[in-house]
């Protein structure tokens, strides 16, 4: 009875600040979950075959069912959406629940994106007021600032791709260090060896196909690195610069001054306002608000916030929130244009 209590004063609270309530669907097609989150993520999904030879599941994720309604319904322009329900998920160890109980909420489709960061925090900040807790710890990171570091600094494209995109898969990522380190993908030898297939191949018919690609695409490629190599001696310097960034944690309201003298001591050309933050201070003195540089990892689909809250209720610690900016996922679901999204869901299981 009290946690029913508790999700009904959650969700007032989100309809007082303006947003419309959805259901979303319990069943949706697997292979919008497979695309987006990779075959890896078929074990932990319920799924079945229906009637026409169709893969269904139990939603796994209330946000990709919510950005899903978006798109089959042509919507457009911003949306205010809050809604309720659970997620199924194999697990892996006994303690973890099958079944999560949530409540989400989103704005979708709108151009003022820092104003909508500010106004899911505020709302999750909102909702904390219905829960008795004793304290709490609010992290904030940004992925967006990350992958402005990476741009930066003196590595080929073909290096900031792959740090780009690999960023929350922490292990490989770290490994990927470890190579930029060692020069390990840089072998003289095998540079002078491309070079001269380069020249050869530069002579040959470029629509011929060789392994499943035209030599035009092949050249493009050898073209790529001959004219971006790597300075053999700035690997260890560079992973060095991307270590010690990702080591950055402060309180927010030391965010900007401490990135900032960062930037300065490493020379890379960038600077950060406190108000570039959608929380600069910290107004309610039972939570701590951080900055942390490395929060964003295994969260592969946001793009920019990213932040979660955890409590302490009853001597347990509670993730209850997280949320964060996911501009990039409609377009992996399918919109032939990007929709700007940012959201944040309650965790619910607990007692």
């Amino acid at each position: 009875m009290k946690s029913k209590n508790l999700s009904e004063k959650i969700l007032r609270s989100v309809k007082y600040k303006g947003f419309k309530y959805i259901e979303l669907p319990s069943v949706i097609e697997a292979n919008h979950i497979v695309q987006r989150s990779g075959e890896n993520f078929r074990k932990f999904m319920f799924s079945f075959t229906d009637i026409n030879g169709k893969e269904l599941c139990l939603r796994p994720d209330l946000t990709i069912a919510s950005c899903l309604r978006y798109l089959e319904n042509n919507l457009k322009g911003k949306e205010k959406i809050f809604y309720s329900g659970q997620a199924y998920r194999k697990v892996q160890r006994k303690k973890d629940k099958i079944i999560r109980n949530q409540i989400g909420f989103e704005i979708l489709g709108s151009s003022n994106e820092k104003k909508d960061d500010r106004e899911i925090i505020n709302t999750s900040l909102k909702i904390l007021q219905n829960i008795k807790y004793s304290s709490g710890i609010f992290t904030i990171g940004n992925v967006e600032i990350f992958n402005l570091v990476i741009s930066k600094l003196d590595i080929p494209k073909r290096w900031k791709l792959r740090l780009y995109r690999h960023f929350w898969r922490e292990k490989y990522f770290n490994d990927l260090l470890k190579r930029l380190e060692t020069n390990s993908d840089v072998d003289p030898t095998i540079v002078e060896i491309d070079k001269k297939r380069y020249l050869k191949m530069i002579k040959e018919d470029l629509s011929k196909i060789v392994a499943n690609r035209s030599i035009n695409e092949i050249l493009k490629r050898f073209d790529s690195k001959i004219k971006d190599p790597r300075k053999t001696n700035s690997g260890k310097n560079i992973s060095k610069i991307i270590k010690d960034f990702l080591k950055i944690k402060c309180p927010i309201n030391e965010a900007a001054e401490v990135l900032n003298n960062f930037f300065k001591k490493n020379k890379i050309n960038l600077a950060i306002d406190q108000r570039y933050f959608p929380i600069s201070e910290n107004k309610n003195s039972n939570i701590k608000v951080f900055f942390s540089a490395s929060f964003g990892r295994e969260l592969e689909y946001y793009t920019g916030i990213v932040f979660k809250i955890d409590i302490k209720l009853k001597s347990q610690k509670i993730n209850i929130i997280n949320g964060g900016r996911y501009d990039r996922l409609l377009s992996d679901l399918g919109s032939k244009k990007q929709i700007s999204a940012v959201g944040a869901a309650i965790n619910l299981n607990f007692k």
